[in-house]
Parts: structure tokens; sequence; C-alpha cells
């Protein structure tokens, strides 16, 4: 290769690099917590209330059935030695009854519950998403992240999106 092609090749490999180095000085890369977002966002803790409502007297029954369930149980277990064989195989069985209908509404109960959380959970990512689209277009963000190894806090844009979510409605 001669002086001129060397010299030349160096030029626009220097020149390549250079401006691969202010194209990246013009990419801007966000994150954000999604974690942080449903503990802090006011949308999501407004849900965890709605959630809280919504279940609570399920909540206290099935709690309610458990403390009977165990009463009767210790019950059961104090006066079994004293019982005739009949009426102590009567009672063991009620007893097996009623746990396995405690465990199926226990059961049905976190179904139930999962499904209204997930349900909620998404309504707030779904606003989130679109307030964290708002700004990256204002702020002229090119990436934003929601799940990374390790993040430099100067690119952690949560409390941003976390106030806007708070401020809209």
């Amino acid at each position: 290769m001669t002086y001129l092609s060397r010299h030349c090749l160096a030029l626009v490999l220097g020149t390549l690099a250079f401006g691969a180095q202010v194209q990246a000085q013009d990419f801007r890369v966000g994150f954000v917590n999604t974690d942080r977002i449903f503990r802090e966002a006011n949308t999501a803790k407004a849900a965890q209330v709605k959630l809280e409502q919504e279940f609570s007297r399920r909540e206290k029954e099935l709690n309610d059935m458990g403390t009977a369930l165990k009463n009767a149980s210790e019950r059961f277990e104090r006066e079994a030695p004293t019982l005739p064989e009949s009426q102590r195989g009567q009672r063991q069985k009620a007893l097996i009854d009623q746990d396995r209908e405690f465990q199926r509404k226990r059961r049905e109960f976190q179904e139930d519950l999962n499904a209204r959380k997930n349900e909620e959970l998404q309504q707030v990512l779904d606003r989130a998403n679109r307030v964290v689209r708002q700004v990256a277009e204002q702020e002229k963000y090119d990436l934003i992240l929601q799940e990374a190894v390790y993040i430099n806090p100067k690119h952690d844009i949560t409390d941003k999106v976390i106030r806007a979510l708070n401020t809209a409605r």
C-alpha cells in the first residue's frame, strides 16, 4: 500500500470514528424503574386501595372461616378421646369437609385477587408507558429501558415519570 493510500485510509477511518463519536453523544438513553412506579405513583396506590376495598369483605370471611375451622379442630382434639367411635368419625368427617371447603374458597379468593391485581397493574403500566413516551418525545430520548442489570443514576428518569403520572389525570 502506498503512503498516499495509507494516509487516505487513516483519514477515512478517523472521520468515521469521529462521526460515530458525535453520533453516540447525540444518542440519549433513559431508564424507568417500573417497580418504583408500582410502589410510588398515585395511580398505583389508588389501584391498591381499590383492590383492598373490593376484596376486604371476602378476606375477612375467609379469615373468620379459618378461625372457626381451627377452633373446631382444637375442640375435636380435646374431646376426641372421650367421644364414642361413631360420633368421633362423624365429627372428623365434618372437619375434613369443612377444611376442604375452606381450601377451595381460599384458592378461589387468591385466583380472583391475582386476576384483578393483574388487571389493575396493567392499567397502571399502560398509563405509565404513555407518560414514558411523552417524556421521551419531549426530552428527545432515543431509547428508554425498563429493565437493566446496571444503570447509571444519571439516566434514571423514574422520578420524572412518577411526577408526570401524579399530575396527569
